[in-house]
């Protein structure tokens, strides 16, 4: 069975995603040990909190090298959740921050304008609409509904990067993929079927 490492760097849902891994039947460790990370089948980055702090523990844990050769260089499939996903990116306006620079997209602050109707942090349940095959999202349909909670939200440079969006105030990027690098602003670990499946696609890749 291939190990799972989910990346523990300090801030993140890290409880409830090994819980909902090992529902599953995978094999998975949360663990910020280099050896751990250099010898994973799959990758996953949680994350909840503040883009930069996120830089910060993981540049701190010397965390950063390994894990760009890993997905860089061994092309290990790896998924980040919520901020885990933002991190991928680019840039972050949420402190001027660089990110992983993984994808071409960068990070924003949701600017409502009927805040009245939509509030920030956006929480709560809402649909996606699929808007490209990919085997992580084999048995999800457009208007399935995932738990979301984010006050930014991710902008990609290249729209074939796009997997998923989603309608708050405005329509956003909800989910990506680049080769073997996938993002889901949403919380799968919470969302009940719809995450199982699309946990249970990426720990099947």
């Amino acid at each position: 069975m291939q190990r799972v490492v989910v990346v523990d760097y300090g801030m993140g849902n890290l409880f409830s995603v090994i819980k909902k891994l090992k529902r599953i039947g995978a094999d998975a460790v949360v663990s910020d040990s280099l050896t751990a990370l250099e010898t994973a089948d799959k990758i996953l980055l949680p994350g909840v909190g503040h883009f930069g702090k996120a830089m910060e523990n993981l540049a701190q844990r010397g965390l950063i090298d390994v894990l760009n050769k890993k997905v860089l260089v061994d092309k290990t499939p790896v998924l980040g959740i919520c901020l885990g996903m933002q991190l991928m990116c680019t840039e972050s306006e949420e402190g001027n921050y660089k990110g992983l620079n993984w994808v071409d997209a960068s990070v924003k602050r949701f600017r409502v304008n009927d805040s009245l109707r939509f509030k920030v942090p956006h929480t709560g349940w809402n649909q996606v609409s699929v808007e490209k095959e990919s085997p992580i999202m084999e048995g999800i349909s457009t208007g399935e509904e995932f738990y979301f909670v984010h006050s930014y939200h991710v902008i990609c440079n290249n729209r074939n990067n796009i997997l998923n969006t989603t309608h708050f105030e405005e329509t956003f990027t909800s989910a990506f993929q680049h080769e073997n690098i996938f993002g889901v602003q949403y919380h799968p670990e919470k969302s009940y079927e719809a995450g199982e499946t699309l946990m249970r696609n990426f720990i099947g890749l």
